[in-house]
């Protein structure tokens, strides 16, 4: 099964906070996991903001090494429908989409995912 780690996982892995080393095993082979364009804009963005563009552009160059998935037409009518079926935010939305999509199980530790289907919520 292809995995699809969240922005909070890739972040929590890249800043070395306390669940770094649980995202590490989710991380070994990138070939397997799959990756939203919105979560390489998330994971940039936060990194940036607050650790620098250097370890930015590190952490973006390791995910490039995922199947990155872009938004299309198709992905964004599921993303709409997800935000109206759970409640969910935009890019969460797309981001869970994406997962239903590519028949991937989102890891996460956003609370907004916790409960729903085909999802590991790491704490």
């Amino acid at each position: 099964m292809r995995t699809l780690v969240d922005s909070s996982g890739w972040i929590e892995f890249f800043a070395e906070g306390p669940l770094a080393d649980r995202y590490a095993s989710y991380l070994r082979i990138p070939a397997q996991l799959v990756t939203p364009t919105i979560v390489l804009y998330e994971v940039y963005k936060r990194l940036k903001r607050e650790r620098g563009e250097d370890l930015a552009l590190f952490a973006t160059e390791q995910i490039r090494a995922t199947h990155i998935i872009p938004l299309t037409e198709s992905l964004a009518l599921l993303a709409a429908d997800v935000s109206l079926e759970y409640g969910l935010a935009m890019a969460d939305a797309v981001v869970y989409a994406t997962s239903r999509d590519q028949d991937a199980r989102l890891v996460t530790s956003d609370a907004d995912f916790k409960n729903l289907p085909a999802v590991e919520y790491v704490r």
